[in-house]
């Protein structure tokens, strides 16, 4: 039995259009899976909420948030953060053996690396997260991180920015948020988060 050309011809596009239903299907399950992917290791508490929740915190000197305990430096004792701020490495509390200021610092670190542009890169995304940070700490009353983002030099090691939270609270009124770009050396740099008193040198 022979086939006729017109025949096989439609028997070819019949089996194309099923191939192509079959790799659509098949490219459709694959998205959907990707995107259920992202969804999934894309939830959780974002940066701002967790910057506002240390940040409260602070009212009880961090102990809310803090982990278990790291080997001790020469006049400090670490600590775990328990809770850590989105795309941070890692997160800890220093409590300083200080017998004037009992008040600890907490402190992430968002970069770790040799690369100069990808620390500047995260020193500037951190202080735009920072900026204009809301927290929430009691009475409804909404207060927020307010500062100047410190342009980094190539021929300096070392950048600082501080925002600083405007509030009518007294307990927060050395309290700041520092952002700083730092060459740990042999072209090791770093940017680090730190939530702690700091006295305003700008004031008279």
């Amino acid at each position: 039995m022979f086939f006729k050309h017109s025949d096989y011809i439609a028997a070819y596009l019949l089996h194309m259009r099923k191939t192509s239903l079959l790799l659509l299907a098949f490219l459709f399950f694959t998205a959907t899976l990707s995107a259920q992917f992202i969804k999934k290791t894309s939830t959780g508490p974002s940066f701002s909420e967790n910057l506002a929740l240390i940040t409260k915190s602070f009212r009880n000197n961090f102990y809310q948030v803090q982990g278990g305990q790291l080997p001790s430096q020469e006049d400090m004792d670490v600590y775990n953060s328990a809770v850590l701020l989105a795309g941070s490495q890692h997160c800890v509390i220093y409590r300083f053996n200080s017998k004037t200021d009992t008040t600890a610092c907490w402190q992430g670190i968002m970069y770790a690396g040799e690369n100069y542009k990808e620390a500047v890169k995260a020193y500037k995304s951190t202080c735009r997260l920072v900026d204009k940070c809301k927290v929430i700490l009691g009475n409804n009353e909404i207060s927020m991180f307010r500062g100047k983002t410190d342009e980094p030099d190539a021929n300096l090691r070392f950048a600082s920015s501080v925002f600083r939270l405007n509030t009518k609270y007294v307990q927060y009124e050395d309290f700041c948020a520092e952002v700083e770009l730092l060459n740990t050396g042999f072209e090791q740099w770093e940017v680090h988060i730190s939530l702690q008193n700091k006295r305003d040198d700008t004031e008279n």
